[in-house]
């Protein structure tokens, strides 16, 4: 079994979730008492949430390689950034290690393309709807461009996040607020969703929802045990050649 390297903390609530789905996975491929081969490394969110807000996102880039190298020396065989909108710096984070990391936008445009569907509305922070890197990012992998809610429910879905959820609060209300959005994407046009934030999953059901859902945080998780099992899997991919002949020079 390979060794999975975790970049977690944005926030520790999720991480939780993914430990909790590696391991489960794991036990069910190799048996009761099996569990998953873990690295984490837990940074700190709120220095992380303030270089968003800074706008900081060169530094960001650099805390998060820093991370992935600790973890890459530490013996993971792969990184995850356990987070969403982190992934503005993937690109960054990979150029820093020689191991792969497995990547949530190409794992999830995988998923929803492998289903059939090609108009998912996208649920995440404020960053990840707005930016443009990861309607971008899904573009380039998948063909399809994802919807985003208008500006009021943009607002609600960041308000939850960071206010409630990744502070560890579940609120029935905004349940209920984050059905009504996607409700009003299906009107739009949706004939999907992805709960593109790694905490969302805490709150609402994929299955639970009037459009198909998809869990980033449980399509991550699965794609890196697939590969820690050495399944092969076309969409984790491992550092361009060109990427490990700079590292040796350097």
């Amino acid at each position: 079994m390979k060794c999975i390297g975790l970049i977690g903390g944005m926030s520790w609530e999720s991480t939780a979730t993914y430990y909790r789905l590696l391991n489960e996975a794991v036990r069910g491929a190799r048996g009761a008492l099996a569990s998953a081969e873990v690295l984490l490394h837990s940074l700190d969110f709120s220095a992380v949430v303030a270089l968003q807000k800074a706008g900081r996102w060169d530094l960001a880039a650099e805390l998060l390689a820093t991370s992935a190298q600790r973890l890459e020396r530490a013996g993971a065989d792969c990184v995850l950034i356990c987070t969403n909108t982190m992934h503005l710096v993937s690109a960054e984070v990979q150029a820093a290690v020689a191991i792969p990391l497995i990547d949530i936008i190409r794992e999830t445009g995988a998923t929803i393309k492998a289903a059939g569907h090609s108009r998912p509305l996208l649920l995440a922070t404020r960053y990840t709807m707005e930016h443009g890197f990861y309607a971008e990012r899904m573009e380039a992998e998948t063909g399809f461009r994802p919807l985003v809610p208008d500006e009021a429910d943009r607002a609600l879905v960041h308000r939850v996040i960071f206010e409630e959820l990744c502070a560890g609060h579940v609120d029935p209300a905004s349940r209920v607020a984050f059905e009504a959005v996607v409700e009003r994407g299906r009107a739009a046009g949706a004939d999907s969703v992805i709960l593109g934030c790694t905490e969302i999953g805490l709150l609402v059901r994929p299955d639970a929802l009037s459009l198909p859902g998809f869990c980033s945080t449980e399509i991550h998780a699965a794609a890196a045990v697939r590969f820690a099992l050495e399944e092969r899997h076309q969409t984790v991919t491992r550092p361009a050649e060109a990427q490990l002949r700079e590292r040796v020079a350097a």
